[in-house]
Formats: structure tokens, C-alpha cells, sequence
């Protein structure tokens, strides 16, 4: 994959998953959280960080599915008729 799509996945997926962190952190206490019925005793800051990258990965996945689906028909079906070389 492109560099420039890389962008266009990773950046605006970023600034989502970071905007959605504060607000979910806003009304949620990272220690009074609990899995599978245990509370889980991890620290403040380990919650945080493995619910951004769980955030940031869904949201990469959102907008590589955006941007497959965007894509014109005749630019998929070249795709399919030549594939591009291996760089």
C-alpha cells in the first residue's frame, strides 16, 4: 500500500481514536473497571494506553473500509486485471 494511503488512514483514525479517549475517560475511572466479572489491576496509565491502540485499530480499520469502498470501479477492476508489482 502507498505511503499517501497510509496517511490517509492512519492520521485522521489517530485524531478520532485521541478525541474518543478523552471522552470516554471523561465519565470512566480506568480503576473501577473490571473483565470478565474481576477487577482488573492495572495501572492508570496502562488502561489508557491499550484502549487508545484498541481505538486507533478500529478506527484504521473504519477508514481502510472507507477507502477501498470509494474507490471507482474501473480503478478495482485494473487492479484485478494487472496487478501492480511488487515494490
Amino acid at each position: 500500500m502507498r505511503a499517501s494511503r497510509w496517511s490517509l488512514i492512519a492520521w485522521p483514525a489517530f485524531v478520532v481514536a485521541g478525541m474518543l479517549e478523552m471522552m470516554v475517560f471523561a465519565v470512566l475511572d480506568p480503576e473501577t473497571l473490571s473483565l470478565l466479572g474481576r477487577q482488573m489491576q492495572w495501572s492508570r496509565s496502562t488502561v489508557y494506553s491499550l484502549s487508545f491502540l484498541i481505538f486507533w485499530c478500529m478506527f484504521m480499520l473504519c477508514s481502510a473500509v472507507t477507502l477501498q469502498l470509494a474507490r471507482p470501479a474501473s480503478e478495482v477492476n485494473a487492479d484485478l486485471a494487472h496487478p501492480p508489482a511488487r515494490d
